[in-house]
């Protein structure tokens, strides 16, 4: 018995989780990725990686990375301790080294208690009439792409664009901006893929300089025309923590407006996306969220288990310590996988059955300081969407499976069409 239970399975062999990533990656795995999951819990509760490093899969073992002080983010100083320094010199992996997600204390700490708790509950009630208007028009032209059609693309119509404008009016960006703002994101991305190759960070690196360029700009209009919304709070915040360093307080508004626009679309949309085909797949489990609308965050809260948006993260181990009953060395990477996390059967049983009253555990959001800063809008803007399109669509279904990029980390869905 260890911290995290008994351990079956364990193999040494670094080769051996290589089939099951391939899987995971395979137009099969991307369908679904249970019975990958299901593989590499079977091996072992760390499971090592070609690379050096390891993969986590129990419940309990990636709550303590998450949660624990001693697991850091893999940074800048990490990265140049590594042999194989050249591989983070990419413009595009620099990027977003900059970013709250790779940034370890004091640094982080920094950053993170200057933002406060962007949406509390008195933000989220200023917002939630807003979203409420914007889903609203959004389904309306479902509806429109459903009665010309028969069928319409609900990923492209509703779930990719519910976030952006979500998170776009907030910051007051113009809308004739946002489809720019997915193109970029949706491209920016692969240079968080935990295996990127040349060609897809010659994409990110092209996306990134695009990204760079309109949020600069964004934020240096904003500067040229102040007024009382968050960003303008922001830039007299920032100028006075950097008073008579103008570059420096830019440096981190870019960072910040950057990093809070993009971490928000993908993963909402994923979120949204997933929400809709796991309830609609099964009628019976739509008629009866329908009926019973006050389990609503309970269905939500299950997609988010059953389906993760992010696959994978990363942390280090700050000191030599054991895990699960494995040694683990200073610098070693670890990889957290959170759909095998969360189908921990030890953590909720009869993980691979969709349970909107399951009221399980996920580990989905992350956990510690790098708990997700977007959690509570995210379920908001899922809620207010699954009570309208229950309510305005009661037979809708889906006409095929849905499609999805080919990742590793960041799961979207391309495709998700739709019928009534």
């Amino acid at each position: 018995m260890t911290a995290v239970g008994v351990i079956r399975g364990i193999t040494t062999d670094r080769r051996a989780v290589i089939p099951s990533l391939r899987r995971l990656r395979s137009e099969e795995g991307q369908a679904n990725p249970l019975p990958v999951w299901d593989e590499l819990r079977a091996l072992g509760e760390v499971v090592p990686a070609p690379w050096g490093g390891y993969f986590v899969t129990g419940f309990d073992a990636c709550n303590q990375i998450l949660r624990g002080r001693n697991w850091l983010v893999p940074d800048f100083a990490w990265q140049e301790r590594r042999p194989d320094a050249a591989r983070w010199q990419d413009p595009a992996t620099r990027e977003m080294t900059r970013t709250l997600s790779r940034l370890n204390p004091p640094t982080h700490t920094f950053q993170r208690r200057a933002l406060g708790n962007l949406f509390d509950r008195g933000t989220l009630e200023a917002m939630g009439p807003g979203i409420d208007a914007q889903v609203s028009r959004l389904l309306d032209r479902l509806d429109l792409e459903l009665r010309r059609h028969g069928e319409a693309d609900f990923a492209t119509t509703v779930g990719d664009q519910l976030p952006i404008h979500t998170v776009g009016h907030w910051l007051g960006i113009p809308d004739e901006h946002f489809p720019h703002i997915l193109d970029f994101t949706h491209r920016q991305v692969h240079a968080q893929e935990l295996l990127p190759t040349k060609s897809e960070l010659a994409v990110s690196a092209e996306a990134t300089v695009e990204m760079k360029a309109f949020f600069t700009g964004f934020v240096a209009d904003r500067r040229a025309r102040p007024g009382n919304d968050v960003l303008s709070g922001w830039i007299r915040y920032w100028d006075a923590q950097f008073p008579g360093d103008r570059a420096a307080a830019d440096q981190m508004l870019y960072d910040l407006t950057m990093f809070i626009t993009i971490a928000s679309l993908e993963t909402t949309a994923t979120l949204l996306a997933n929400a809709v085909w796991l309830l609609t797949q099964e009628p019976s489990r739509a008629d009866w969220l329908r009926r019973h609308p006050e389990h609503v965050d309970d269905a939500v809260d299950e997609a988010l288990r059953y389906d993760p948006p992010i696959h994978l993260n990363s942390r280090f181990a700050a000191d030599d310590t054991v895990l699960a009953g494995v040694p683990i060395a200073k610098d070693t990477v670890v990889h957290v996988l959170y759909g095998a996390a969360n189908h921990d059967p030890r953590r909720n049983p009869d993980p691979h059955v969709f349970d909107i009253r399951r009221k399980g555990g996920h580990l989905t959001f992350g956990g510690g300081a790098h708990y997700c800063l977007g959690t509570s809008l995210a379920r908001l803007e899922a809620r207010l969407l699954l009570t309208r399109l229950l309510q305005r669509f009661p037979t809708l279904r889906p006409t095929a499976r849905p499609t999805y990029a080919n990742r590793m980390v960041f799961r979207r869905i391309t495709s998700l069409k739709v019928t009534t």
